[in-house]
């Protein structure tokens, strides 16, 4: 996870995002599989997520491009194709699009959607209809929808997508949470995957499982699902000053602890390398590390030299 909030909570005015760049550049000749950036308004300052992405597909060539989460339902769907074919054709086929619902928890995400023309209370259905719309406008063909939201007629979009199959949309799940059974329903429909947050790995096992049974129920194959898990992570041998270091940074990024315990872990590289691993024998396809701290350069070295070696 590039820290494209970070820069800001370390700098109120950074002189360039050369930071990104140089990160992204050693993820991929580490031969990691994907480099992912967060979305906010201004909920969360951070740089915008669709041209952060082009302009990390021009220094990389093997890498994937990805979006955790990407705040789709904040835009209209025919302008967020048009800039996804846009970065999937610069990268060659790279992007994929992980996207939620979004918050609408305090004043400022509220807002955010106010500020964006969309009522708040819309945002599931409005996010299921944009994922049919840009997976329809993604073939370059013509294509119609008519639902709730977006009405579109014999609409055709270029460039298409970069492979058949399109650019893969994975939707935020969280087993424990009340909206689960609808979130896992809606991405087992809708998408090509899931990323989940806060999830335990027992809960992220049964997240799972339930998901298998709802593709297959579906016709679907579940070897072309992928299950990805977002983790937050401090490495340092020193367990207080990682608890110290995260804290701090996730005050700043989110102004409150607002996953307690659920984050984490926080400490030694053995503590890292055993929660990344239960979250891989639960079912995860695709682990995204997120440092929760202001030194992220520090923190890959660290995740570089002592954890990616031993998964």
């Amino acid at each position: 996870m590039l820290p494209t909030r970070g820069l800001l909570l370390k700098e109120s005015r950074p002189q360039n995002a050369d930071l990104i760049l140089k990160m992204a550049k050693t993820v991929e000749n580490a031969n990691l599989d994907s480099v992912w950036v967060g979305d906010s308004l201004f909920a969360k300052p951070r740089l915008e997520p669709m041209t952060t992405l082009a302009a990390i597909a021009s220094v990389t060539q093997k890498v994937r491009l990805g979006t955790a989460v990407l705040l789709m339902a904040l835009r209209h769907p025919v302008l967020l194709a048009q800039s996804m074919a846009t970065v999937d054709l610069i990268s060659n086929g790279r992007l994929l699009i992980a996207a939620g619902t979004g918050g609408a928890f305090n004043t400022e995400q509220q807002q955010e959607w106010r500020v964006a023309g969309v009522n708040q209370r819309t945002r599931a259905l409005r996010l299921e209809e944009m994922v049919q719309i840009l997976k329809g406008l993604g073939t370059g063909k013509p294509f119609s929808f008519n639902g709730t939201h977006f009405d579109l007629s014999e609409l055709t979009m270029r460039p298409p997508a970069v492979k058949e199959s399109g650019i893969p949309i994975l939707l935020a799940c969280h087993w424990r949470s009340e909206a689960g059974r609808a979130q896992a329903r809606r991405a087992s429909q809708f998408a090509d995957g899931i990323i989940s947050i806060s999830d335990t790995p027992e809960e992220y096992s049964a997240l799972v499982k339930d998901l298998k049974s709802r593709t297959r129920d579906l016709g679907k194959s579940d070897r072309d699902f992928e299950h990805t898990m977002y983790l937050t992570v401090n490495i340092n041998e020193n367990q207080n000053l990682a608890q110290r270091d995260a804290e701090e940074f996730l005050l700043g990024y989110y102004g409150a602890n607002i996953w307690g315990d659920r984050w984490g872990p926080f400490g030694e590289y053995d503590e890292i390398r055993d929660k990344i691993l239960a979250y891989v024998d639960a079912g995860a396809k695709t682990i995204i590390v997120r440092f929760a701290s202001l030194d992220p350069e520090r923190q890959l070295d660290m995740f570089l030299t002592h954890v990616a070696p031993f998964i």
